[in-house]
């Protein structure tokens, strides 16, 4: 009876998988109803699904942090002060350093609290929007042809209709093709300038406003996760897309390393940042598991 019992917690487990996600009420832009995946939104689902897909290839989509790491041009950059590197008087080796950094540079979390008060702060982010199923959309051609290219419904819906799958509960990463610019300061942002005057010479992509309006009310997505400085491009002037984000407490992953390893869907995305109390923000490790 025991492997009975096993055998059906297992299989129970592989339907929560493959249950996919939840459809919301929105018609593609060709006017037709997909197949999409069935999903839903109960909690301890979610998690026996994210546990069950830990295993696989993984795939670091994380800048490390050190003197080259990019940082927005108001902000201080990343230090590292060596306080000890040696063997002490009782013979062991030891080592300690000190760092300072601001909460947003490098690859790097945006609670929502970054942009909308009120909602959550970094420490308070729920571990289901942080390890789950993710997807990537891939917009590397137009990113090429214009630099300041903003994403927009279109490119959303036409993933749905080639992928098959509705971007609810998944984390989704927008692949600019920009990650290959680090850690060089002009062509990943832009300019080299630093402070106030430096932010309106900034060029790079990012989501457009109408688009992250689009997620929040007509899908639901876990995170949004982009490899440039910003989910809204360099030249936004209001922020529009973190403040529509936000305030539905959908966080943001930013400089995340996206390379063209990561497939279109079906791979878990792990995403913790620092767990910093009333914190804004952190330095994230990003790691994708993709099924070999």
């Amino acid at each position: 009876m025991r492997v009975v019992s096993i055998l059906f917690f297992t299989w129970c487990v592989m339907f929560v998988l493959l249950s996919g996600c939840r459809p919301v009420n929105d018609t593609p832009s060709t006017g037709a109803e997909l197949p999409m995946d069935t999903a839903t939104t109960d909690s301890a689902k979610r998690q026996a699904a994210s546990a069950t897909l830990l295993s696989g290839k993984m795939i670091d989509l994380t800048h490390p942090y050190d003197e080259t790491t990019i940082y927005w041009p108001t902000a201080d950059g990343f230090q590292l002060r060596k306080d000890a590197a040696g063997f002490t008087e009782k013979g062991y080796y030891y080592a300690a350093n000190t760092l300072t950094t601001a909460e947003h540079g490098g690859t790097h979390i945006d609670a929502p609290i970054h942009f909308f008060a009120d909602r959550n702060t970094v420490d308070q982010i729920p571990l289901e929007q942080l390890i789950a199923p993710a997807v990537v959309v891939d917009v590397q051609d137009a990113c090429e042809k214009n630099r300041d290219y903003e994403i927009g419904v279109g490119d959303l819906r036409a993933w749905e209709e080639k992928r098959g799958r509705q971007l609810v509960d998944v984390i989704i990463f927008l692949r600019t093709g920009h990650a290959k610019n680090w850690p060089d300061r002009e062509a990943y942002l832009g300019t080299t300038e630093t402070g106030e005057d430096a932010v309106s010479e900034l060029h790079f992509p990012g989501l457009s406003p109408d688009a992250a309006k689009w997620l929040v009310e007509q899908r639901a997505p876990l995170a949004v996760g982009i490899d440039t400085p910003s989910i809204d491009f360099g030249q936004s002037t209001h922020f529009q897309s973190h403040v529509t984000l936000f305030e539905h407490n959908v966080p943001a992953l930013e400089n995340v390393k996206l390379t063209d390893e990561l497939p279109a869907r079906d791979f878990t995305a792990i995403a913790l940042p620092m767990k910093i109390g009333g914190g804004s923000g952190g330095p994230t490790r990003v790691v994708a598991i993709v099924p070999e």
